[in-house]
Order: C-alpha cells, then sequence, then structure tokens
C-alpha cells in the first residue's frame, strides 16, 4: 500500500510542475549548491544553506528531498537539526565570526551608521539564537 502511495507521488511529481514548485526547486538548488561550496571555503556556513535546501525541496521537488534527507553527510545534520534543534559547535563559530568579519568589512568600506547598525542588530540576533541550540 505504502509502495503504491510513493509510486502516485513520483507519478505526480514528473506531471505537476507550477511555477511555485520551480521556484522552490530552484532555490532548493542553489541553497544546496551554497552548502557544498561552504564545505570548501571555511568562511561559508553549510548548515543554514542546507537546512534552506532541505525545507524549500519539500515544497518543490520531493525527489532532492528524500535525496537530501537520506544523503550520508547532510542527513544527520537535518535529523539532528529536525528532532532536536541542534547546531554543530562548529557551524555556530563559523558562522558568528563569518557575521563578524562580514560586519567589521563594511565599517571598513564606510558604510552608513544606519547600516551597520541594523546589520549588527541581526549578526547579534542570529549569533544568540545560535549559540542557544543544543549541540552535536
Amino acid at each position: 500500500m505504502l509502495r503504491r502511495i510513493i509510486e502516485e507521488n513520483d507519478c505526480m511529481e514528473k506531471t505537476e510542475w507550477s511555477l511555485v514548485r520551480v521556484a522552490y526547486a530552484s532555490l532548493a538548488g542553489i541553497a544546496l549548491a551554497l552548502g557544498i561550496v561552504g564545505l570548501f571555503l571555511p568562511l561559508l556556513p553549510t548548515t543554514p544553506f542546507i537546512l534552506v535546501a532541505a525545507w524549500a525541496a519539500s515544497k518543490g521537488s520531493p525527489r532532492l528531498h528524500r535525496w537530501i534527507w537520506n544523503h550520508p553527510h547532510m542527513g544527520p545534520l537535518l535529523h539532528n537539526w529536525h528532532t532536536k534543534g541542534a547546531v554543530p559547535r562548529t557551524a555556530k563559530w563559523l558562522a558568528c565570526i563569518s557575521m563578524s568579519l562580514s560586519w567589521i568589512g563594511m565599517m571598513a568600506m564606510g558604510m552608513s551608521w544606519i547600516i551597520l547598525a541594523v546589520t549588527a542588530l541581526l549578526f547579534i540576533s542570529v549569533c544568540a539564537f545560535l549559540i542557544t541550540r543544543p549541540e552535536f
């Protein structure tokens, strides 16, 4: 019974492509690509991009969503976030450090104080949120 439902969903997946689904699938692909690039670039965090990719894929591409959740590296990350709200310690540190360096770069470029203040508030809020999440 379950197999038949999955097969029916796979058939629907192939035929029911709307503009919204294409947009979600595109967002998932871009976020996944950025997450993969983040594996190799130390200042680009992987975790948030993988979370966005999984969320967008669930709305735009069930096949990509299954692939992400069953992936040996991304699957455990998503599982820990989904079940415990947990973020790896290195991801927390890299995210906070990269936001700090970005803010310093904006200050060095001479951005207006309003932009610096709003960005600082946003970055501090994101760092506070990340730091308060459980770790795995």
